[in-house]
């Protein structure tokens, strides 16, 4: 993906300031994770209700910008206060506006997980969202060979921290599943076209195994777009548009919440 080149390249100036020696001994003075796992249900058979996992995010190569977000911590509390489980930062710095200071302040203004989330194609990523606080990092299976998600998740789990394991087809769920991924999300854009295809999400949700938490990514626009997700296996939605471009993003958080627990009760 192009979009790696450039993550790559700034993950390598940011590297030559501090290296992955210096990291590890940073995260040696970071506070454990928190569970994302247990956040987002954990081993619950029963899942009543929808967990939101809400974005801070400026700006999308699809949409361009999307809002200003002049103070990342506040909205996060924003975010918090409506019932999100977990808060994602985007990290990635030219194509969304994002960075590691939105996620310093995010982590240091709520007390639920917080998710890095960027194009993790280096160890020294993984670090460096430990060091920064971060309880989870994404971790995209079309960037990655089999043993990168492997080797990648281990150590992800060797810090104590969760990964959201995002897939875009019934091969890469495979895949996925086969590095015993436990929190294992279905994202409907296309990462060619960039369109959305909410049917997507019916179609793959059911190949993924019991146990595993599933997440839905992109395309939520309403409460009948969570209600869709929800009927069609969903535990989690992973939401950011829809809440930066809202002015009251606590309320959206809490009728998407409903409108999912509702879905849920009926299936």
């Amino acid at each position: 993906m192009e979009i790696i080149d450039g993550v790559r390249e700034d993950m390598q100036a940011r590297q030559a300031r501090v290296s992955l020696a210096e990291l590890q001994e940073q995260v040696k003075q970071v506070p454990p994770a928190l569970d994302a796992w247990a956040a987002l249900g954990g081993p619950s058979a029963e899942r009543p209700d929808l967990k939101v996992i809400s974005e801070v995010k400026r700006k999308s190569p699809s949409k361009g910008d999307l809002a200003g977000i002049s103070d990342p911590a506040a909205l996060a509390v924003l975010y918090r206060d409506g019932g999100a489980s977990i808060i994602s930062v985007l990290t990635e710095e030219r194509r969304f506006g994002g960075s590691l200071a939105d996620l310093d302040a995010v982590k240091a203004a709520v007390d639920i997980p917080v998710l890095r989330k960027d194009f993790t194609c280096d160890e020294y990523m993984i670090w460096e969202a430990r060091a920064h606080g971060a309880d989870l990092v994404l971790l995209i299976v079309a960037a990655l060979s089999d043993e990168e998600l492997r080797s990648y998740l281990a150590l992800t789990h060797e810090l104590g921290m969760n990964a959201v394991v995002e897939t875009h087809t019934a091969e890469e769920i495979e895949r996925a599943v086969a590095v015993d991924a436990k929190i294992i999300g279905i994202n409907v854009r296309n990462l060619k076209t960039l369109d959305v295809d909410r049917s997507v999400f019916a179609a793959l949700a059911g190949k993924i195994p019991a146990g595993a938490i599933v997440v839905a990514e992109s395309g939520v626009r309403d409460a009948s777009d969570v209600t869709h997700y929800s009927e069609n296996g969903a535990h989690a939605i992973l939401v950011g548009e829809a809440l930066v471009k809202d002015s009251t993003p606590s309320e959206r958080i809490a009728e998407f919440k409903a409108a999912g627990a509702l879905a849920i009760s009926a299936r």
